[in-house]
C-alpha cells in the first residue's frame, strides 16, 4: 500500500497525543504530545536513558505505547510506509554480506511485495537516492567497508527509495568526526527542500540550536518543546539534566557524559 492510501487531508504528518510506556512499573515515557508539520526538522535532545530511543520507536509504530495514540497524516502508524526509522550504528550487524545498494533496495520492499522482484522503476528510486546522498561511486562495496558517515548516508538513501516523509534518526551523528557530522547536517537542507519532515536524537545542544528548527527536550516526560532559543534556558536545562549544569565564564555549560546509547533500549525487547 502506497503511503497516500493511509493520507487524511490537513492532518499533521505526526500527531502524538499523551503517549505513555511502561515497563514492570518503571515509567520510560510519560503524557507525551506534540505534532509536527511537513519539513520541519525536530533535534529531540536529554540524558542518556530520558527515553528518546523509545519514542521513535512508537512513532514507528514498532513498540505499542501502555497508553495514549500516535498519528500519521490521520492514523496509526502502522498503515503507512511513509516512516522511515534509522537505528543506532551500534545496533546493526556490519559484516552481515551485503552492499550498499542492496541495502537502499530494502527500502522498496513494502511497495514490491512478497514474491515480486525489483523492476526498473524501483532501482531508479535507488540509484536516485544514492545520487542525492553522494554515495553512487560505493554502491557495490560491502557495508563493513564505508565510514561511519558513509553508513549514515546509506541508510538515509535506504528511507529516500523508501519514499519516506517522516525520518526518526537515532543519534546519526555520534562516533563521527566533524566533517561528517557537517556534511550530514548539509544533507538534511537538502531532505527539507524535498520536503521530508526529520526527527534526530541528539545529545549535541549547540548543534540542535543551530541547524533544527524545534527541539524537543525530553527527560522521561516533555520537559519544553519549541524554538531553540525558548527551549535551551536555564531552568529547562536544569530540569533534564539535574545537577550536570554549570557555570563557566559567566554561561551556563552543560557537562555532559552521555554520549552512547540510550540505556531505556534493553527495556524494549
Amino acid at each position: 500500500m502506497y503511503p497516500h492510501d493511509h493520507h487524511k487531508d490537513e492532518q499533521p504528518v505526526l500527531d502524538v497525543q499523551r503517549i505513555s510506556v511502561r515497563y514492570n512499573g518503571r515509567v520510560a515515557l510519560e503524557d507525551i504530545t506534540f505534532h509536527l508539520h511537513e519539513s520541519e526538522r525536530i533535534a529531540v535532545v536529554g540524558p542518556n536513558g530520558a527515553g528518546k530511543s523509545t519514542l521513535f520507536k512508537v512513532i514507528a509504530g514498532v513498540l505499542p505505547p501502555t497508553s495514549g495514540e500516535v498519528n500519521i497524516f490521520g492514523s496509526r502508524p502502522l498503515g503507512h510506509v511513509c516512516i522511515a526509522y534509522i537505528p543506532q550504528r551500534s545496533q546493526v550487524d556490519w559484516n552481515f554480506p551485503v552492499n550498499v545498494a542492496d541495502v537502499v533496495m530494502m527500502g522498496r520492499s513494502a511497495k514490491l511485495g512478497p514474491l515480486n522482484w525489483p523492476h526498473k522503476k524501483d532501482w531508479e528510486h535507488v540509484h536516485r537516492a544514492l545520487e542525492t546522498v553522494e554515495l553512487s561511486n560505493l554502491a557495490s562495496r560491502q557495508i563493513s567497508q564505508l565510514s561511519g558517515g558513509q553508513q549514515q548516508r546509506m541508510f538515509i538513501a535506504r528511507a529516500l527509495a523508501q519514499e519516506a516523509e517522516l525520518m526518526l534518526m537515532d543519534e546519526p551523528l555520534t562516533g563521527l568526526d566533524t566533517p561528517a557530522q557537517e556534511g550530514l547536517l548539509n544533507l538534511l537542507d537538502t531532505l527539507k527542500d524535498q520536503k521530508v519532515t526529520v526527527m534526530v536524537a541528539t545529545h549535541d545542544l549547540d548543534q540542535a540550536a543551530r541547524h533544527f528548527d524545534r527541539i524537543l527536550l525530553l527527560n522521561h516526560w516533555m520537559v519544553a518543546f519549541g524554538k531553540p532559543v525558548n527551549v535551551l534556558q536555564t531552568e529547562n536545562l536544569l530540569s533534564a539534566y539535574g545537577g550536570r549544569l554549570r557555570s563557566a565564564n559567566g554561561e551556563n555549560v552543560l557537562s555532559v557524559d552521555d554520549c552512547c546509547d540510550d540505556g531505556e533500549d534493553e527495556h524494549t525487547h
